[in-house]
């Protein structure tokens, strides 16, 4: 009987194509480009505009972007619900929501959001070749390389090119970008953007933080153990 390797432990990455009209579209990428304004990047030479650090963290409580929150809400549920939570136990936040706009030569660095506990992102156009740039999804740890570095280190063993080095070492995952293609990960997923080779397409898309907690409790309830009670039932502590 012949070895067979098993995955254990996948990371959940959900995917969905949603149908918007190319009307829509342009309107909302109309409405992005306005919410940037004259900027034409972050402080940080190369990075893209993003704006969560701009003062544009709010787009889905703003009338021109509900309809693309309510699609992300749908399928956040739906994630939810695949990976086995029970809707009925939970409550579901979007902490904040914010455009990203990358022109041609910028990208955006390796982070994670630990505020956060789930990721969501809206691509408002890509034609999926990825020469805009791509969603880079890392590991949080290479168990399979055995030995740590050799996935990614100059002149080691592992065959670049092997078949199963995209199915067990990969360094990390990249995603085109696809005019309304939704992404979900978890939030704590290390994740970047790479540089937008296209020089005559601006890359566009929404990103979403999205925080669980326990649903409203009543007077005689108590939320579980380990799930935040829901933000309604904290008390604010004032400042010294």
């Amino acid at each position: 009987m012949g070895l067979r390797l098993e995955g254990l432990f996948p990371l959940a990455l959900g995917r969905a194509q949603l149908t918007l009209d190319p009307l829509d579209l342009a309107l909302l990428m109309q409405a992005v480009l306005a919410l940037r304004g004259e900027a034409t990047g972050n402080p940080e030479h190369g990075c893209a505009w993003t704006g969560d650090i701009n003062g544009v963290w709010q787009v889905h409580r703003l009338p021109a972007f509900a309809a693309i929150t309510q699609a992300v809400q749908q399928q956040a549920w739906a994630y939810l619900i695949a990976l086995g939570f029970d809707p009925q136990r939970i409550a579901l936040h979007i902490q904040r929501a914010w455009p990203v706009v990358s022109e041609p030569g910028q990208v955006v660095g390796r982070h994670h959001h630990p505020n956060a506990h789930l990721s969501a992102l809206v691509y408002l156009n890509g034609d999926g070749s990825g020469r805009s740039g791509c969603l880079r999804l890392f590991p949080q740890r290479q168990v399979n390389e055995l030995v740590p570095g050799l996935a990614v280190g100059h002149g080691g063993p592992i065959a670049g090119d092997a078949a199963a080095v995209a199915a067990w070492t990969a360094p990390w995952l990249d995603i085109a970008p696809q005019a309304g293609l939704l992404l979900l990960f978890p939030a704590s997923t290390d994740h970047a953007v790479t540089v937008n080779d296209d020089p005559d397409d601006i890359r566009l898309s929404l990103a979403f933080d999205l925080a669980l907690s326990a649903p409203l409790a009543a007077p005689d309830q108590a939320p579980p153990e380990y799930l935040a009670p829901h933000p309604d039932q904290w008390t604010a502590l004032p400042r010294p």
